[in-house]
C-alpha cells in the first residue's frame, strides 16, 4: 500500500475520464488550487450528500480560487447518471483501475460496519498552485466534511 501523502509532497499527476468520457488532468489546473476528493461510490447516500455539499459550495470555493474534482472507482456512465440525477456541478472523474486512488493512498484497508475490508478510503486533498499537497485529510465523514473543509481553509 502507498504511504499516506503529507503536506509538502508533490501531488501524484493523473489524467482520468470525466462523466462524459473527456480526459481531465491535474495539470489542467496548474496555477489554481484544487480540492481533490475521493469517494467510494456514486449514487449511494453518503457520497450523494458529499457531492451535493460540494456542488452547493462550488461558487464559494471557486471564488476563493479552488477547483473541485471528485474521483471514484465508478465508470464514466455511472458518473453521468449520478451527475444528472443529483444536478451535480462538481467535475466527477472515473478511476475504475484504482491507479489514482492507490497513488493518493485513498484505497486500502478500512473498517466498514466493524469489518476490515478493502475499499475506497473517503479522503480529501488540497493541492496548491504548484502541484504540492497543502492538506491531506483521510477517513473524512461524508456529512459535514465540506463545511469543515471551508472552515479549515479559512474561506
Amino acid at each position: 500500500m502507498t504511504e499516506r501523502l503529507q503536506p509538502g509532497d508533490v501531488a501524484p499527476a493523473f489524467t482520468l475520464p470525466d462523466a462524459d468520457g473527456k480526459e481531465v488532468s491535474l495539470a489542467d489546473h496548474k496555477g489554481r488550487k484544487v480540492v481533490v476528493y475521493f469517494y467510494p461510490a456514486a449514487l449511494t447516500a453518503g457520497c450523494t450528500k458529499q457531492a451535493c455539499d460540494f456542488t452547493d459550495n462550488l461558487d464559494l470555493l471557486a471564488g476563493a480560487g479552488y477547483d473541485v474534482l471528485g474521483i471514484s472507482p465508478d465508470k464514466p456512465e455511472k458518473l453521468a447518471k449520478f451527475r444528472d440525477q443529483e444536478s451535480l456541478k462538481v467535475t466527477l472523474l472515473a478511476d475504475p483501475e484504482k491507479k489514482v486512488l492507490e497513488a493518493y493512498a485513498a484505497f486500502g484497508e478500512k473498517k466498514n460496519y466493524g469489518k476490515t475490508v478493502m475499499g475506497t478510503i473517503r479522503s480529501t486533498f488540497v493541492v496548491d498552485e504548484d502541484g504540492k499537497i497543502e492538506h491531506a485529510f483521510y477517513n473524512v465523514r461524508a456529512t459535514g466534511h465540506v463545511a469543515k473543509l471551508i472552515r479549515d481553509l479559512g474561506i
